[in-house]
């Protein structure tokens, strides 16, 4: 009896045993760490499982046990697509629920001052699914559906400034983030210094990139450029801004090579309705893409008799202003005379 007993008490020892290693098993392969390495996998829309099982195979430790939770958990039949973050101390189940649940990481895009919107595209582009080709192909798409010629169109759309968005963003979805933005801004306060103003919003926005190339994007000036502007167009005057010319020559030249880093007389001479020093008026449309505080500047331009204004050598990225012609031309000789100095051609 004792020995039967003690039989039955081994027996059940040993399928605690078994149970207790096949438990450990089971919970390391499901639950335990699996990630050797951070990183991002990407998965397009054309994946098979197969080779979500190749991108995410260096991030882990064993890419068999993940494998098997995967299949065990209906992911080879069902999968979405996106850039997904493996961190630290991720198991195999927070992996396959990650990638099922379509939980993905977004990017950061930073939209800067562009000449053109196809020169932004080729930035954004690189952090999408899609390549920069079809991105533009659907923005001018866009653009024709709202009545304008191109995507370039859509310039006055894109505000300076950092977003976040997803890899798999479409160029449709992308465009409605910035179309709901640029609504948002233009509140009726805006649209009724847009009135008041007397100008086009194209001008508006044309006006509000020279202001923001002459200042590099910073605050301190720009209501005081943005009036001296309005004094110049007022009066009839060019506007005679380096940035247009700059603009105009890398147009000529399909904003490719190298950009001027200084304008000399012959640049001047540009035949292009953007070159300010060569055409009258406020350019045909923005020379890049402006930040809110540009724009605000043009509606909130401060008053002044300014005419002029040079670089001012002594604060690197800010400006002397006069309204005369005399004491200009002192301040563009120093400037110069900074230039040659300096050796920048």
């Amino acid at each position: 009896m004792k020995k039967s007993k003690g039989i039955i008490s081994v027996i059940i020892f040993i399928i605690f045993l078994i149970a207790g290693y096949f438990g450990i098993q089971y919970y390391k392969k499901f639950y335990g760490n699996n990630v050797s390495k951070e990183g991002y996998v990407l998965i397009p829309h054309s994946a098979n499982f197969n080779s979500i099982l190749d991108s995410i195979a260096p991030y882990l430790k064993n890419k068999e046990q993940f494998e098997e939770v995967a299949k065990t958990k209906g992911m080879n039949r069902f999968f979405q697509a996106g850039r997904y973050r493996i961190k630290s101390g991720a198991n195999n189940t927070d992996l396959v629920n990650m990638i099922k649940a379509g939980n993905q990481t977004e990017n950061t895009f930073r939209i800067g001052d562009f000449y053109t919107v196809y020169q932004m595209i080729g930035k954004v582009a690189k952090k999408t699914e899609l390549d920069s080709l079809r991105f533009a192909d659907d923005l001018n798409k866009i653009a024709v559906q709202k009545g304008f010629n191109n995507a370039e169109d859509l310039k006055k759309y894109f505000f300076i400034d950092s977003y976040n968005f997803f890899w798999t963003v479409t160029p449709e979805e992308f465009f409605k983030k910035f179309e709901k933005d640029y609504n948002r801004f233009w509140t009726a306060e805006r649209k009724a210094k847009e009135q008041k103003s007397g100008l086009s919003r194209n001008q508006i926005y044309a006006l509000a990139s020279l202001v923001y190339k002459e200042t590099g994007g910073k605050p301190d000036e720009m209501k005081t450029v943005a009036g001296l502007y309005l004094n110049r167009y007022h009066k009839g005057m060019k506007l005679q801004s380096d940035p247009t010319v700059i603009y105009a020559v890398s147009k000529a030249n399909n904003f490719q090579g190298e950009t001027l880093k200084r304008v000399f007389y012959k640049h001047l001479r540009e035949p292009s309705p953007y070159n300010t020093y060569f055409s009258a008026g406020i350019p045909p449309g923005p020379i890049c893409m402006v930040d809110k505080n540009s724009v605000d500047a043009v509606l909130n331009a401060g008053h002044n008799d300014f005419i002029y204004m040079c670089a001012d050598p002594d604060r690197f990225g800010f400006h002397k202003f006069t309204a005369s012609a005399a004491e200009h031309a002192v301040n563009a000789k120093k400037y110069q005379d900074w230039l040659n100095a300096k050796n920048i051609q």
